[in-house]
């Protein structure tokens, strides 16, 4: 698989939350760092997705928020 998206974190997915139409999908990327996803179980299915199974999170942001407690 090539993508344009330089960041490409590799990762085993830990958790599935399902729901009717979308799920979570948490992937563990090492060193205690987890990132989520919200993505179809369409998705999810065709992916073949499951607790266990190598992933990779691929972000491409065009902006990225920051913010500060009150």
């Amino acid at each position: 698989m090539k993508l344009s998206a330089r960041n490409q974190l590799p990762g085993k997915v830990v958790e599935i939350k399902e729901g009717a139409v979308n799920a979570i999908v948490i992937i563990d990327i090492g060193g205690g760092n987890k990132i989520s996803a919200t993505i179809s179980m369409t998705s999810v299915n065709e992916l073949n997705l499951k607790v266990g199974s190598d992933a990779i999170a691929v972000i491409k942001a065009t902006s990225v928020m920051v913010g500060v407690p009150d």
